[in-house]
């Protein structure tokens, strides 16, 4: 059963949000470390898009390692922080400002990104992310909201979403509530009606607690850094299991 937060947080019957909301009409998801883990996937990507470069913009491959390209793309960001909320054009840019510092013709910049979100897009599901949606969608409206550039339709899950926003396409990133509202707006339900389901404090459960939306913690490592933060989440479930009956309870009051 999904758990209850140590004090201060309440349990999801007791929590200040839950009381005033109705039943839920719509479910709207994180993506990156929320259906997926992110890291090992990012890692993967950067090394085969180092290969790529190797072979087919070497002078770039020379000049810059893997880090040294992340790096590049740090410093990109503190100087044109306007790019945070589109990931694909920071690599992109990043590429473009590296090939240029490396003698390299640009005209492999598109090519490399598209290898690059290939493999950025081969994520692995946790088990228990299917199985809970196909249970879900039956009684729910289902969305995600994404500051990333994860891409549903490569990755074969956009079928089980009726609405998949991005920040790089909405203008607003997490935890801007508009980006929330526009979801919920977008499924035609009242931000009071919809659950916010993500891994990160700031970005998901205050964010969406901002907009009117209850949310669910995912805190699949456990560990209660939520007290450090003063976030009090509507829920702290452990696993998508525990946010599927979670949510299922909530639409049985």
């Amino acid at each position: 059963m999904s758990t209850a937060a140590p004090p201060p947080s309440p349990s999801p019957s007791t929590s200040p949000s839950t009381s005033t909301s109705s039943r839920p009409q719509a479910v709207l998801f994180d993506l990156d470390d929320t259906l997926w883990p992110i890291g090992p996937v990012i890692a993967r990507a950067e090394l085969t898009l180092h290969a790529w470069l190797g072979q087919h913009a070497p002078k770039v491959a020379q000049r810059f390692s893997i880090e040294q390209l992340r790096e590049y793309r740090m410093a990109l960001l503190r100087s044109r922080p306007e790019l945070a909320i589109d990931l694909s054009a920071v690599r992109r840019a990043g590429l473009l400002a590296a090939f240029a510092e490396a003698g390299e013709d640009s005209v492999h910049v598109e090519a490399a990104m598209r290898h690059f979100l290939a493999a950025r897009n081969a994520v692995v599901l946790y088990e228990d992310v299917l199985p809970g949606l196909l249970r879900l969608k039956q009684k729910l409206r289902l969305g995600t909201i994404s500051n990333g550039n994860g891409d549903l339709a490569a990755i074969g899950l956009d079928q089980h979403f009726e609405v998949s926003l991005a920040a790089c396409h909405v203008g607003h990133g997490k935890p801007d509530p508009a980006i929330f509202l526009a979801a919920c707006a977008a499924l035609g339900v009242a931000p009071r009606h919809a659950v916010y389901v993500g891994d990160d404090l700031q970005l998901d459960v205050v964010g969406a607690q901002r907009a009117g939306l209850r949310a669910v913690w995912l805190n699949r490592h456990g560990g209660d850094a939520h007290l450090a933060a003063g976030v009090v989440p509507d829920a702290i479930c452990a696993s998508f299991d525990e946010v599927r009956r979670w949510i299922e309870r909530q639409l049985e009051e």
